[in-house]
């Protein structure tokens, strides 16, 4: 068995959780088995990359519902401090009321001082004041108890929604670096890997993209977007589909960030995940659209592939757990996955789940050139592994 052969095969059995038994030094392998090693390896890859990717865009709804929570608690905080400070003036105004009652208070009924009164008129005039007086303690310690009931549920509240958060935030960071440990170990052996061995794992992949790019395209299901007409979607001087003007300026923001290195749970300006790129491209378009990629599947407006349009995004895997942003003629711009760079790639380079639309009213621009791609935007391993060096373990909190 080859060196080189022999490393594949541990590095799968490795993968996938088993112990090996050295074959006799007699066996020659045919060349089906090498390939079969090699797809088996790269099969525990993708499960491995697709289980952190899932769990990293958990993580990422739950940092956003913490951002919307921690608003939430700011105003909850705010309009605490607005009840207590209410509470500490009805507090005052109940200590004058009574100070003011008991300097004025005597045994006598108030209709024995009005019949002892020099002028009977003025005493009659005081009991009303005093009425009046009665009525605002009445009122102040009514602000008083309706206060101290308010500034204690708010601040119930606030602490309950906060506790909950952060502790489901604490739970899916937990699953996220369970997943990315065991991904490490199986990176850790890419690193380890010879230059020739990483290009036979990468040609293996991207020989598959290949095949099912072309089997995606001829199977008709981006419909008529390459043929002409008079369509007027289509641009005048492309035949790719016009988007709307934020679709536009979503597509040139993504591809002005070509070439920028993929991180877990970034998104920008010096580092994308799948999901940071295309919601920032939004973002940056003025129409704001969920965060994660699970979300944008889920949210925004599901569109045939036969009607994609340049600056839609194109979801990915069962789970919704990768996305792209549609850039026309059968491509996409995407932050791949570790140790790849934003990149634009075939639009089946993942198993498309299917597409939506962030701005689903937005008018076609009647003229519509695409933006210029830079030297090199299609350059680099779809895969990740150019280049690869294996990240440690992640222990910092963020």
């Amino acid at each position: 068995m080859s060196g080189k052969l022999l490393r594949l095969v541990c590095i799968a059995a490795t993968a996938a959780g088993t112990v090996l038994v050295p074959a006799p030094a007699t066996a020659v392998p045919e060349p089906e088995t090498e390939q079969h090693n090699v797809a088996d390896l790269l099969t525990d890859l993708q499960e491995l990359y697709r289980k952190a990717e899932e769990a990293t865009e958990a993580y990422n709804a739950t940092e956003e519902k913490l951002k919307k929570q921690r608003a939430e608690t700011d105003r909850l905080d705010r309009a605490l401090a607005r009840a207590r400070l209410s509470l500490h003036d009805s507090r005052g105004a109940a200590g004058r009321l009574a100070r003011q009652q008991y300097q004025s208070s005597t045994d006598i009924s108030p209709y024995v001082r009005l019949l002892l009164a020099r002028d009977p008129q003025h005493a009659i005039e005081q009991g009303h004041v005093i009425g009046r007086l009665a009525q605002e303690r009445a009122d102040t310690i009514g602000r008083l108890t309706g206060n101290e009931r308010k500034a204690h549920e708010l601040a119930r509240k606030a602490r309950t929604a906060l506790d909950r958060r952060l502790a489901l935030t604490e739970r899916r960071k937990k699953e996220r670096d369970e997943v990315r440990a065991r991904l490490h170990d199986v990176e850790e052996l890419l690193a380890s890997l010879s230059r020739d061995q990483l290009t036979d794992l990468a040609e293996f992949e991207q020989n598959g993209i290949t095949k099912a790019q072309k089997k995606f395209m001829a199977s008709g299901a981006l419909g008529s977007e390459h043929s002409s007409g008079t369509d007027e979607s289509k641009g005048s001087t492309s035949s790719v589909r016009a988007p709307s003007a934020e679709g536009d300026r979503a597509v040139r923001y993504a591809v002005r960030q070509l070439g920028k290195p993929y991180e877990w749970g970034t998104e920008g300006p010096r580092t994308y995940d799948c999901s940071g790129l295309t919601s920032q491209a939004w973002a940056e378009a003025g129409t704001p659209i969920p965060r994660t990629s699970q979300e944008q599947w889920k949210r925004l407006e599901r569109i045939p592939l036969d009607e994609l349009r340049p600056g839609d995004l194109v979801v990915y895997f069962p789970k919704a757990t990768h996305v792209a942003l549609y850039l026309g003629d059968g491509m996409v711009v995407q932050a791949p996955r570790p140790g790849a760079k934003v990149k634009v790639s075939p639009i089946a380079a993942n198993p498309v789940l299917g597409a939506v639309r962030p701005d689903p009213t937005g008018k076609p621009l009647r003229r519509y050139e695409p933006p210029e791609l830079p030297e090199g935007a299609t350059d680099g391993s779809d895969e990740g592994y150019e280049g690869y060096a294996a990240p440690a373990p992640e222990t910092s909190t963020r």
